[in-house]
């Protein structure tokens, strides 16, 4: 299976170009702060590129997913029928199984934000043990998360969560200047990819190409 990951358009997919895949994943923050004006034109977009399948998670600047959840849910579904939503929420697609979660640590109480510790563990702990491709929107600590200041601002608990389930692929994006991939090795000799694909650098240029894995 062949996928595609991008994150981070913040309003700029028309300047990305997408490749042909099977599965087209979109890791949060494809709009800027916007309401369901630009959802829609984003969805629109998002049905047109070349995968018969999509998978989308919110992202900090994407209110339009916390403010007007089921409308947002409904305009994923006719306008972008080959896309499905995830929220705390998974599907199976030819045998593999897809998490996806749109929170990130606390952080100017921002769209989905929880606070560090019991509050968003309770959401880490949801994913289940059985996951090949988990996607958030922001990533574990330590790993491809390097802030616009240079400070390391992952989530510890998204971090202990990776290390229990070991799924094959995680992907994410938010941190803009982390850009690119890293490997976290187990116990057991498995081996998690991670991939931070944002297509928008630290000025919010779309410079990026999208990610590509086999899995």
């Amino acid at each position: 299976m062949h996928l595609v990951i991008i994150s981070d358009t913040h309003g700029k997919h028309e300047s990305v170009t997408i490749p042909p895949c099977d599965v087209l994943i979109h890791c949060g923050d494809c709009t800027v702060d916007a309401g369901r004006a630009d959802l829609r034109n984003f969805l629109l977009w998002l049905e047109k590129q070349p995968a018969p399948k999509k998978i989308l998670v919110a992202g900090n600047h994407d209110w339009a997913f916390e403010k007007w959840n089921g409308l947002s849910r409904q305009m994923v579904n006719e306008i972008a029928p080959s896309a499905i939503y995830l929220e705390d929420s998974g599907i199976e697609i030819d045998g593999f199984k897809f998490w996806g979660s749109p929170v990130t640590p606390e952080f100017f109480n921002w769209a989905f934000n929880r606070k560090r510790g019991a509050e968003i563990k309770r959401h880490w702990d949801k994913i289940p043990n059985d996951t090949d491709v988990l996607i958030t929107h922001g990533p574990p600590s330590d790993l491809l998360d390097v802030t616009y200041s240079g400070k390391r601002d992952g989530c510890q608990d998204l971090r202990e969560a990776i290390e229990r389930v070991k799924p094959k692929l995680h992907v994410f994006g938010h941190f803009h200047r982390s850009y690119g991939r890293a490997a976290l090795s187990h116990v057991g000799d498995k081996i998690t990819v991670l991939i931070n694909a944002s297509i928008c650098d630290e000025s919010y240029n779309p410079t990026r190409k999208p990610a590509e894995f086999n899995l």
